[in-house]
């Protein structure tokens, strides 16, 4: 089968829904698929290449040419609504291509829809990573709390709030129209999680939906990267990955770390942002924005990974990385973590946003060694669910659903 995938970054971008693209496309060549990605062109990289037998086309959009729109000049997102220079450039890599399914993985694949009703045009999946069908923020946050469902003025506010009262209102006026376009130009939505698809509408809305788990890929060479690995601390410590802001729940974990008597240290790896805290307490070591291959080794030498989001993570691939490398998870009971972990079974599990019980979940997995022993054993069970044998047949069998 063709399959064009058409998401807005792809490695050597790192992030979550990069390095699922990317491990998705490969295991799809490696069954014998012909893989092609359409992803969002920068400057200090070519328009085409090959990558592990993926073909990659950077395509141009003409929202990149407003830089003031993008906090960031190192990722410009796509707009939530179609950008005239990705349908050129996505109608050129159709006529290259040839697809015969189309698997969008953010709003990027907006810019697909215009090009759907076309006669014989390719059949049309969309994961769903975030809640990119219902929030202008793709969060599901409102007010620094998970958000209890769009409605038009108050996401009006929300986005104004989050991206600027301009760029805001913008934002989410587009999503509110160009989402109902995708609900119904969609053949079959993929969320990653239960959560995911709830959170996004289409459970309510009655739309076609197949939960397919992310798939985490064997981590190929735990002793990659060892000059980074030699910055973490000789003796056992915790672990977070992740975004370090607020969203994360980072500051509930340093309350939380602050309350233990004589903790093990504690690693944050991750992106920085404005809110990151600048003072981090004895024992923290922050390291920035390491490659996935050195993560997952700095998963399988600590002692648990912590994961105290307070936003409802659809999914939480790096809860499934740690479970792959048989590693307890301490995290929030929200969106799609307990799914993942099970209370008492793989790890253990708090309320969100409570530094006082995610304390004393960190105390007993810190102290209780059987413990630790028997849900580390359990988490290498449990990843068994997302691996590429396990997850891929599933994939494979949506495509052939919607192109039959």
């Amino acid at each position: 089968m063709r399959i064009l995938m058409i998401s807005d970054f792809y490695p050597p971008f790192i992030g979550g829904v990069e390095v699922l693209v990317s491990s998705v496309s490969r295991e799809l060549v490696q069954r014998g698929h012909d893989v092609a990605v359409a992803t969002l062109r920068t400057p200090d990289l070519p328009p085409s290449g090959v990558a592990d037998g993926v073909r990659v086309h950077r395509i141009g959009a003409t929202a990149h040419r407003a830089s003031a729109l993008f906090a960031s000049p190192d990722r410009r997102w796509a707009p939530p609504i179609p950008d005239p220079e990705a349908v050129v450039g996505l109608r050129a890599v159709l006529a290259d291509e040839r697809p015969d399914v189309v698997h969008g993985h953010d709003w990027l694949a907006r810019s697909y829809l215009p090009l759907r009703h076309r006669r014989r045009a390719p059949a049309f999946v969309m994961s769903l990573h975030y809640f990119t069908l219902s929030c202008a923020k793709k969060n599901l946050m409102w007010n620094g709390a998970p958000c209890n469902g769009p409605r038009f003025w108050k996401c009006i506010g929300c986005a104004g709030r989050h991206y600027g009262t301009a760029k805001g209102a913008g934002v989410a006026l587009g999503q509110f129209a160009f989402s109902h376009l995708e609900a119904r130009r969609v053949d079959l939505f993929l969320p990653v999680s239960k959560a995911t698809a709830s959170g996004n509408g289409i459970v309510a809305a009655g739309l076609p939906y197949e939960v397919v788990p992310n798939v985490v890929a064997p981590h190929a060479n735990p002793d990659s990267h060892l000059e980074l690995l030699d910055q973490l601390p000789a003796e056992p410590y915790l672990l977070f990955v992740g975004d370090v802001r607020r969203d994360k729940g980072v500051h509930v974990l340093l309350e939380a770390y602050r309350a233990l008597r004589e903790p093990p240290a504690l690693v944050l790896i991750g992106k920085v942002y404005p809110e990151t805290p600048r003072e981090l307490p004895p024992g923290v070591t922050l390291l920035r924005n390491w490659p996935n291959p050195a993560v997952r080794a700095a998963m399988a030498r600590c002692l648990a990974l912590v994961v105290p989001s307070i936003w409802p993570e659809p999914f939480g691939i790096v809860v499934a990385e740690a479970l792959a490398a048989g590693r307890p998870v301490v995290g929030s009971a929200i969106g799609g973590i307990p799914e993942l972990v099970r209370d008492g079974r793989e790890g253990l599990l708090v309320p969100s946003d409570d530094a006082a019980a995610l304390a004393g979940a960190l105390k007993r997995v810190c102290r209780d060694e059987p413990l630790r022993e028997m849900l580390a054993a359990n988490a290498l069970d449990r990843a068994e669910r997302y691996t590429p044998n396990a997850i891929m047949p599933r994939l494979e069998a949506a495509y052939e659903r919607v192109v039959g």
